[in-house]
């Protein structure tokens, strides 16, 4: 398995490694939880569009350095500017998606925290695989900003009605076993087998004839759409009042105790 850099000199916000078949992608500033700055953003938009086109991957898999899988977009800079909130319109993006759909599955290996937008990254993949130290919170009410990535088409398409609104008004904390009990992931693993499990699963779908599991993946989403499509307008709609009015030194001023309830895991 070998790494390439996005960027250079300096580390990269992204991590590029291939095994067989297999692209994985990994968010890389552990530092501060894989937060999303605007060039995390774009480099993770321009890899997934590559792996779309190359011929030599057939699944990809999207994971966090360290221990957090995403913290969501980086609060520091969109306490600062309206730079990340900007990104979440971006030209070449359909509405409601982090990035343009490849035709390819994305397997969401989730390694730890996955936070408000970093838990829109994990709705957007196809199948997600949980460590059993992920956690998964929906703080944008608490944060003061609203979602742009299909966060509420996509958590009630995913754990229910109820259990989705509860999440993102309470801003609460769910374990991996909560989250495979609910339906949001596929399934729980010991944190050291997360990687060789998204792994084992990837290889078997590379190992389908592709020609089918394409056909079927995109046969899912257009049967999805006509429920998806709407709830996503609505939410854009929504997301784009809210931008009129937006004050980024109100996410500034709660930044600090968002960070800090996430390290006590409330």
């Amino acid at each position: 398995m070998s790494s390439d850099r996005t960027d250079t000199p300096g580390e990269p916000p992204l991590l590029i490694e291939h095994s067989g078949r297999v692209r994985t992608l990994v968010l890389n500033r552990p530092e501060v939880r894989n937060a999303l700055s605007s060039g995390l953003i774009d480099a993770l938009r321009t890899e997934l569009a590559n792996a779309g086109r190359a011929d030599d991957v057939d699944v990809v898999i999207l994971t966090g350095a360290g221990s957090a899988f995403c913290a969501g977009l980086d609060l520091a800079e969109l306490g600062s500017s309206t730079e990340s909130a900007r990104l979440l319109d971006h030209a070449d993006v359909p509405v409601g998606h982090p990035w343009r759909p490849i035709p390819k599955p994305i397997i969401g290996a989730v390694n730890g925290v996955a936070a408000t937008g970093g838990l829109e990254l994990a709705l957007a993949c196809d199948v997600l695989i949980a460590s059993d130290r992920a956690r998964f919170v929906d703080t944008h009410s608490r944060v003061g900003v609203l979602p742009g990535w299909g966060l509420t088409s996509r958590l009630p398409e995913a754990v229910g009605r109820g259990f989705a609104r509860r999440m993102s008004l309470s801003g609460e904390f769910v374990d991996a076993e909560t989250a495979l009990r609910v339906g949001l992931v596929t399934e729980v693993v010991a944190h050291d087998r997360l990687m060789a499990s998204a792994m084992d699963l990837a290889m078997s779908i590379a190992g389908s004839d592709q020609l089918a599991v394409r056909t079927m993946l995109d046969s899912y989403r257009r049967a999805e759409q006509h429920l998806v499509g709407p709830a996503l307008d609505a939410e854009k709609d929504t997301s784009v009042q809210w931008m009129a009015d937006f004050d980024p030194a109100r996410v500034a001023d709660r930044r600090s105790g968002i960070v800090e309830r996430g390290r006590a895991g409330r």
